[in-house]
């Protein structure tokens, strides 16, 4: 079976069977479900049914993910998603940074999609640029831009070059796409992100085409929001939205 054998410990995918309500939990570039887990927990807590894969060529080696490609990473989105609504009767998408862009891949790939949650998401990274144009292999990690302290994030602790390049592609295709999401939106920001710059977030909120929509600040956290000081407002503000637009779809 593909790398599952080298899996980082605390990097499986995880699964929670609940109700008939599918909560689709997507991790960042280079990290892994150890990132979005006490979402997952939460979410499967108040009744959902949950998955959050391991993305494609994250989880494992360094290696492993230099040899994949952005269509990999949505193909691990697409086949989630698939497993997920055979199993329920409709689903949510909640994402970090390039899980959030990968949510909203989800939101244009499947307009059946109740709604989505994209933490911190890239679109646009400046700072990648010159990290793209490396001659080096591998570069320095992205990870753990937390600002609670003691906590880390489970990632590698490199990030190939090549990468970054798929990365960006995977961005500029999503970022051409923003006007075709139409679906009930939910956008978290922090303002202090090191990561990714805050203005990816504000241009999502304003481009999509999403009738019903909000964008949260997250003042208490940096990039990896979700093992951060804001986890808690972040669970609540989800499972509001949840219950606002199941209740919307059922009523």
């Amino acid at each position: 079976m593909e790398d599952q054998i080298n899996i980082l410990s605390g990097a499986e995918p995880i699964f929670y069977e609940g109700n008939e309500i599918g909560i689709l939990v997507i991790h960042g570039f280079t990290g892994t479900t150890q990132s979005i887990r006490p979402l997952a927990m939460a979410y499967a807590k108040a009744g959902y049914t949950v998955s959050a894969p391991r993305l494609k060529g994250h989880g494992t080696t360094v290696e492993d993910m230099e040899s994949t490609q952005y269509q990999d990473w949505m193909d691990s989105v697409d086949t989630a998603y698939y497993a997920l609504k055979r199993r329920c009767d409709a689903v949510f998408v909640v994402g970090l940074s390039m899980g959030g862009t990968l949510a909203l891949h989800a939101a244009v790939q499947f307009p059946d999609v109740l709604g989505v949650v994209p933490i911190n998401a890239a679109i646009d990274i400046p700072t990648m640029d010159t990290m793209a144009q490396s001659e080096d292999r591998f570069l320095d990690a992205v990870a753990s831009d937390i600002k609670k302290e003691g906590i880390k994030e489970l990632a590698y602790e490199r990030t190939p070059a090549r990468s970054i390049r798929e990365l960006q592609e995977l961005m500029n295709i999503i970022k051409m796409k923003l006007s075709s999401v139409h679906v009930p939106i939910l956008v978290f920001v922090s303002d202090e992100d090191h990561v990714v710059p805050p203005h990816n977030s504000e241009v999502i909120f304003e481009t999509v085409f999403s009738e019903h929509k909000e964008i949260v600040h997250l003042e208490q956290s940096y990039h990896v929001a979700t093992l951060d000081h804001d986890q808690d407002m972040i669970v609540e503000r989800t499972l509001e939205f949840f219950q606002m637009y199941t209740n919307t779809k059922t009523g």
